[in-house]
C-alpha cells in the first residue's frame, strides 16, 4: 500500500471524529472542518514521519491541537454580516441546544490546557501517557489538569441541571 492510499484511508477512517474533537475544543462546525483540513495538510506534508509515528492519532490530535492555538491567535472567529439570512423550518430542536449549550458553557469555564485534556481523554480515548506524549507534559501534569477540570464540571449548575440534581 503507498502512501497515498495509507493516508487516504486514516482520513476516511479518522475525519468524523477529529471534526468532533475540534468542535469541542471551541469550533463551530464549519471551522472544525477547516481546523482538521489544514491539519491533514501539514500531516500529508509529512506524512511519512506520520505514518512511522509511534502513535499516529496522538501525532495528528497533537496537530490539531497546534492549528486550533495558531487560529485562536490570528484571526477574528465573531459573527459575519449576510446579505440574506436562510429559511429554515424544522422540529423543534431546543432541548438539544439547550443541553449542548450547557456542556459547552461548562467547557468553556475550563481553562485551554483543562479542555484539551478533556478532549483527548474523554473524548479522543487517549491514555494518559499517549496524552503526555501529545501535550508535552509530565503524566502528572496530565492527572492533575484532568482532576482539575473534573471538579470543575461537576461544580458546574448547567450541568448539574442536567443530571437532575
Amino acid at each position: 500500500m503507498g502512501a497515498e492510499d495509507d493516508f487516504g484511508d486514516y482520513v476516511a477512517a479518522r475525519w468524523g471524529s477529529l471534526v468532533r474533537a475540534a468542535v469541542l475544543l471551541g469550533c463551530s462546525v464549519a471551522e472544525a472542518e477547516d481546523l482538521v483540513q489544514s491539519t491533514l495538510e501539514r500531516c500529508l506534508l509529512k506524512w511519512d514521519k506520520v505514518r512511522v509515528a509511534e502513535d499516529r492519532n496522538a501525532y495528528v490530535h497533537r496537530v490539531l491541537i497546534n492549528q486550533f492555538i495558531s487560529s485562536r491567535r490570528r484571526r477574528w472567529t465573531g459573527e459575519r454580516p449576510a446579505a440574506v439570512l436562510p429559511e429554515v423550518a424544522g422540529a423543534d430542536q431546543t432541548e438539544g441546544v439547550d443541553d449542548s449549550d450547557a456542556v459547552m458553557r461548562a467547557l468553556d469555564r475550563l481553562t485551554r490546557e483543562q479542555r484539551t485534556a478533556v478532549v483527548l481523554r474523554y473524548y479522543a480515548h487517549l491514555s494518559e501517557q499517549q496524552m503526555a506524549s501529545t501535550l508535552e507534559v509530565a503524566a502528572g501534569t496530565v492527572k492533575s489538569r484532568l482532576a482539575r477540570a473534573l471538579k470543575t464540571l461537576a461544580e458546574d449548575p448547567n450541568l448539574a441541571e442536567l443530571r437532575g440534581i
